[in-house]
């Protein structure tokens, strides 16, 4: 038995480490290279990943104590399937070509009023997909980037004031990025990063345009 062990599980590991690489790379491209050692770094990176992305605590010590948000409407349906850290997706329930066009398109509007001081450039997370980024942040992120939405499903990644995260969270539009644990992660996401779940019609647009705007007022100290 302990030869026939010696012997498989060589085997089954590297048949586990192929299968886990492949699904890896089909997360698509994002902040991480599609690489060998890429997928080592994100290895590593999972050792301290939140145990819990669907918990958001307000720090007693936070200022302001308050968000953007006062309410959402609770989202239908279970929560899609999310893999992956650095990039993280979606598996189901993503946006059709035609709400992922209307998303993007109503980002761009807020860009276009230039009362709102928002630019469009590539993320500075990402480094893939196109990002909305403050002018003049008021709150520290990559580069001021307020929000990015990916191609690929749909779904947006932001940072949010706290109090916001915990009500978007609770009502089931999205979860914490897996390294937005504070500490020594801060060189990797704030905090506060969330996944925003990827609008499945029309409507579901404009509840996550809301949090955009949340967003928005946490990083450039707007209201849109």
């Amino acid at each position: 038995l302990s030869t026939a062990l010696a012997l498989i599980l060589p085997f089954l590991t590297l048949f586990y480490i192929h299968a886990d690489y492949k699904a890896f790379l089909s997360l698509g491209p994002g902040g991480t290279p599609s690489t060998p050692l890429g997928y080592l770094k994100i290895k590593l990176l999972s050792l301290v990943c939140l145990r819990n992305p669907l918990k958001m605590t307000v720090p007693p010590h936070f200022r302001p104590t308050r968000g953007y948000l006062s309410t959402l409407p609770t989202r239908t349906g279970n929560r899609p399937v999310v893999r992956g850290i650095a990039p993280q997706r979606q598996q189901t329930q993503k946006s059709s070509g035609d709400i992922y066009k209307a998303l993007v398109s109503e980002i761009r509007k807020l860009v276009a009023d230039p009362a709102n001081q928002l630019m469009e450039r590539t993320s500075c997370f990402e480094k893939h997909s196109s990002g909305l980024f403050a002018v003049t942040p008021i709150t520290r992120t990559c580069g001021g980037e307020v929000c990015h939405a990916h191609p690929s499903d749909g779904s947006l990644h932001m940072t949010l004031h706290p109090a916001d995260a915990k009500i978007m969270i609770e009502a089931g539009w999205g979860e914490r990025h897996p390294l937005a644990r504070g500490g020594w992660c801060r060189r990797f996401v704030p905090r506060e990063f969330v996944l925003v779940y990827a609008p499945r019609d029309k409507a579901e647009v404009g509840v996550v345009m809301g949090i955009v705007a949340a967003a928005t007022w946490w990083v450039a100290g707007i209201d849109v």
